[in-house]
């Protein structure tokens, strides 16, 4: 087992964790709940294989939806993010970058990462709540949900990579 493969299973169990233990049981004002699982997809290189990624997002919303009983709304939706990743990156990433580059906001800039880290975050948000609730009978909370939950876990998502730009 080499290095990155073992950071990125140590980037899953934290991840897992911190959403089961502490993140599931946090909604303000009833509707937003920080989803910030999310950001393990959002930090794969530029060229990793689609097939590994595939498999990364699966195992990830797998782990969740057995912890957080729910009935794979979790592992559809990020297998999703995982295949649209790529395809979300490239319009961000610079011309002359490398082919194994993070992305970040020291190496996107922090325009593009917060615009690449909201698309991102808006998109899971918007997939998982359509799924969650499999209606638009009350599309009222639907929206809140949406609105909130982004809004809290793109927050979540620069805080921590301030975190790691400065670290």
């Amino acid at each position: 087992m080499n290095v990155d493969t073992l950071k990125k299973t140590l980037w899953l169990l934290v991840l897992t964790l911190v959403q089961v233990l502490i993140l599931n049981h946090v909604h303000l004002f009833g509707f937003a709940t920080p989803l910030l699982y999310i950001y393990f997809i959002i930090l794969f290189l530029r060229n990793y294989p689609r097939w590994a990624l595939l498999l990364w997002g699966f195992a990830l919303g797998l782990l969740v939806d057995i912890f957080s009983n729910s009935t794979g709304v979790n592992c559809a939706t990020l297998t999703l993010m995982a295949f649209i990743q790529p395809y979300l990156l490239r319009p961000f990433i610079p011309r002359d970058s490398a082919d194994d580059m993070q992305p970040g906001i020291r190496t996107l800039g922090t325009a593009s990462f917060c615009y690449y880290a909201f698309l991102m975050t808006f998109i899971f948000c918007v997939v998982f709540f359509s799924l969650e609730m499999f209606s638009f009978f009350n599309i009222l909370f639907w929206l809140e949900c949406v609105g909130g939950s982004t809004l809290l876990t793109y927050l979540l998502i620069l805080v921590i990579e301030n975190v790691r730009r400065t670290a």
